[in-house]
């Protein structure tokens, strides 16, 4: 681990101020340990964003859910604000890592994790996103690697929090030098194929400071279901976030986001378009629930993953709907 400066910024100005030649921001801390650790990335500063008023908020109005990135996991899953209203949120924060890490880890840092695929996390081996030629995972130990979207780079999106995010339509506002700017964050998020070297367009001086979730409409309801090996800390083979709008018995509108999939969160558009305008019950689950991984591209190891997630989408669909699992 290199030599670093550590700095206590007081307020949000002033840590956009000191970020840029080499400087890393620290919130929970959890995934910037591991990196240092593993020389992913040997910054000239930290800039820890404890000391700065106002970024572990929760804030629930008509206008919807504001959340500070500083706001922990644990909160997030407990917090009356987010647990109903937004329940995909809530169980998606409650269902990762362990008690102890969800204290510590931060909505913005879940947020902002690099993938865990051990090539990349390796120094031993030059992947595609440390600037080298191959991406050792498709041809190497896969077992819990992409499903789709896979060609370029086959690690899996980390972030819990952003599935379900997405599936609620949520939108982070950033902070610079230069000002405020908005995006939605199922654009945020970076595509191997656009740049493999980078999983979202945060700027090198930016910082989340605000995480805008609208209000659920009128007959929406959200679930959200994390399918591991074992009933404990792994990190998901498959996890799925749906909210669903629904009116005169019948859904509207549904956004079904599936993680563990790709390189990025994965919007299942096939899945929602077989849910628009129908009765949700088993068969409309189920067929949805096949139509989520239309276009998969399974490796050597992963297929079985495939069977999994058609079970989760449907267990979730029918969850957000109300309906026995």
């Amino acid at each position: 681990m290199n030599r670093f400066e550590w700095v206590n910024p007081s307020s949000l100005e002033q840590a956009v101020g000191l970020l840029g030649s080499g400087a890393a921001v620290k919130a929970g801390g959890i995934d910037l340990m591991d990196l240092l650790k593993e020389r992913l990335i040997e910054p000239k500063r930290l800039v820890n964003l404890r000391a700065v008023p106002g970024l572990d908020r929760i804030e629930a109005g008509p206008e919807g859910l504001r959340l500070g990135p500083l706001v922990t996991l644990s909160r997030l899953a407990d917090d009356p604000a987010v647990n109903g209203p937004y329940r995909a949120l809530a169980e998606a924060a409650g269902h990762a890592a362990t008690p102890q890490i969800r204290n510590m880890a931060t909505v913005g840092g879940n947020l902002l994790q690099r993938p865990r695929c051990w090539y990349f996390r390796s120094e031993s081996f030059a992947c595609r996103k440390k600037g080298g030629s191959r991406c050792f995972a498709i041809e190497g130990e896969n077992a819990y690697h992409a499903v789709m979207g896979n060609k370029t780079c086959a690690a899996v999106h980390p972030s819990a929090a952003g599935v379900a995010l997405i599936a609620l339509g949520a939108r982070l506002e950033l902070m610079s030098p230069e000002g405020r700017r908005e995006v939605a964050l199922e654009s945020f998020f970076v595509a191997p194929e656009t740049d493999v070297r980078r999983e979202n367009n945060l700027g090198e001086r930016e910082i989340i400071s605000k995480i805008i979730v609208p209000p659920p409409p009128a007959g929406g309801r959200s679930a959200y279901i994390k399918q591991g090996e074992k009933e404990s800390y792994d990190w998901p083979l498959a996890e799925v976030a749906v909210s669903l709008e629904q009116e005169g018995g019948r859904c509207k509108k549904a956004s079904i986001v599936l993680g563990a999939a790709a390189p990025v969160p994965y919007r299942a558009r096939a899945a929602e378009a077989i849910l628009a305008g129908k009765a949700i019950d088993e068969a409309t689950a189920r067929e949805a629930a096949k139509a989520a991984l239309s276009g998969a591209t399974p490796l050597s190891q992963n297929a079985y993953k495939l069977k999994i997630f058609e079970a989760v989408v449907r267990r979730t669909i029918l969850a957000a709907h109300g309906s026995s699992t």
